[in-house]
């Protein structure tokens, strides 16, 4: 699976009308940091886990002269993005940490902000702009179960932190451990969860790029799965790259998924999810659309991709819409017409079987 992932997928500029749009619906913001002032750090050192190995994280540090001008515009950008910009509670923060990821594409800073009151602290990402991450940004907003917070402008883009435990982390250290019921429930988690990303076409959903959230309800632990890195919406030409299910990473959850779950009850919650993603594009309909006609306008992958994409989504639909696309965008608004028009209809040969 990895071979069909880009190696370096390009950044994408945002269009003056999709401008509009982000400013509309508050979204777009001056920051008084850039990423790129970021950059500028002098060194670093590695950040290891609580096993001492290492994250591929890299702890960075300024010159005394910029770290104070950074760690001031970052504490406002903490104020921006969780409340009204107020700064009064400014002396009250602390940048605890700033890192800086070494690998993948998007290669954000993590920074770490800390309330000296009570040390109760939280993260944001910074990172730069493109215009396929902040449609799966807003996508992510919309179709999914799960509100999400972000601020950007034409270079830079802020990004809440979602908790819960890596994919990977869990998998590694706490699948094995889970009840039978609990191991059942995140089977079932995980059908919808993939289902999720086939249908609004978020592409690789590797273990890490992931997390599960143990929730207490009552007398039980129970567990949802939410997505955390946005860098393929649409981009890819694979199908295959949109289905969670076949990238080995996830190998363990399809195991029990397969140990767990009959293929009757794995259908019955693909139906439901699409049903539930149908009612969430159809209450949000206004402003989906309005992102589908700023999508068909900005370029979001490469020519070569949607070609091949369009051309497998109509091998399995046989919907001629998908044909006569000539954007990602495109793609998009026809995948979620086609969830629109066959949620109900549970005999048609849909796009999300499991061929």
């Amino acid at each position: 699976m990895d071979k069909l992932i880009s190696k370096k997928k390009p950044f994408f500029p945002i269009s003056a009308t999709f401008i509009d749009y982000l400013k509309f619906y508050n979204r777009w913001v001056n920051t008084p940091i850039s990423y790129s002032d970021l950059l500028r750090f002098s060194g670093s050192v590695s950040v290891y886990d609580q096993n001492d190995e290492d994250t591929l994280w890299v702890r960075v540090y300024y010159t005394d002269s910029e770290r104070e001008g950074i760690d001031q515009d970052l504490k406002k950008i903490y104020t921006l993005l969780h409340s009204d910009g107020n700064e009064q509670a400014l002396p009250y923060l602390n940048v605890d940490a700033i890192d800086y990821c070494t690998f993948g594409n998007s290669k954000p800073f993590r920074v770490k902000i800390r309330n000296i009151l009570n040390d109760n602290f939280t993260y944001f990402y910074v990172k730069k702009t493109d215009a396929s991450r902040v449609c799966g940004l807003e996508f992510e907003h919309m179709l999914s179960p799960y509100n999400l917070n972000f601020l950007l402008n034409d270079e830079t883009l802020i990004e809440e932190h979602i908790a819960g435990i890596p994919g990977d982390e869990f998998i590694r250290n706490n699948l094995a451990a889970c009840t039978a019921a609990q191991q059942a429930q995140i089977a079932k988690e995980y059908v919808k969860f993939n289902e999720r990303c086939m249908i609004r076409l978020l592409g690789d959903m590797r273990a890490y790029n992931y997390v599960i959230i143990p929730i207490h309800d009552f007398d039980q632990v129970i567990y949802k799965i939410r997505a955390i890195d946005f860098d393929q919406q649409c981009f890819e030409g694979k199908l295959s790259v949109y289905r969670p299910q076949f990238f080995k990473e996830n190998q363990p959850i399809i195991k029990l998924v397969k140990e767990k779950l009959t293929s009757d009850s794995i259908q019955q919650y693909k139906i439901e999810e699409r049903s539930i993603v149908a009612k969430r594009v159809k209450s949000s309909e206004r402003r989906i659309n309005l992102l589908l006609a700023e999508m068909k306008k900005t370029k979001l992958s490469l020519p070569k991709h949607l070609n091949n994409l369009k051309t497998e989504i109509f091998k399995f639909t046989k919907d001629s819409s998908f044909q006569e696309c000539q954007s990602m965008g495109a793609v998009m608004d026809a995948a979620l017409s086609y969830v629109k028009r066959n949620y109900e209809n549970v005999s048609m040969n849909s796009l999300f079987t499991n061929q």
